[in-house]
């Protein structure tokens, strides 16, 4: 049996340690906001928080997830999260919205840490989630209201 927390809420789940995380929530927990995009933790669509991390859940076995604390998508919240699901809206970012989950991870996630990234941090920040709509100038422009409404 592996405990961990999931969204804020203890979890257990009987599963093979090596199973992906990625499968473990959207097979075995019905968390479906996460998505599969290449299984080689490359393309960033599967990325959740691991102990406030922006981290790969197709390469991340749910063994080792095992006494921490994962979010996803479903449940992100607070400030930072909130400014940035308000841009994402104002700019129209998402085209096709495939990677927009990871994205927003990652968004966060780099906010979190530096709350007034410059453009070169941003495409440092995400240059690990691909977006095959390329809405990357509305994702920087995005963050970079967001960063606003954070008053930074």
């Amino acid at each position: 049996m592996i405990r961990f927390t999931l969204n804020g809420r203890p979890q257990e789940i009987d599963a093979d340690p090596d199973k992906p995380l990625l499968w473990v929530l959207r097979d075995d927990l019905g968390l479906v906001g996460t998505k599969f995009g290449c299984g080689q933790a490359l393309c960033g669509a599967c990325t959740v928080h691991l102990e406030g991390e922006p981290t790969r859940s197709c390469q991340t076995r749910i063994g080792d997830v095992a006494g921490k604390s994962v979010v996803t998508i479903e449940s992100v919240n607070g400030a930072v999260a909130e400014a940035v699901q308000a841009s994402w809206i104002k700019l129209d970012v998402p085209q096709c919205g495939y990677c927009q989950s990871g994205q927003v991870m990652a968004a966060i996630g780099l906010l979190t840490s530096n709350k007034k990234p410059s453009d070169a941090e941003i495409d440092d920040a995400m240059s690990g989630n691909l977006c095959r709509c390329a809405t990357y100038q509305r994702i920087r422009a995005a963050i970079h209201e967001a960063s606003r409404l954070l008053g930074a």
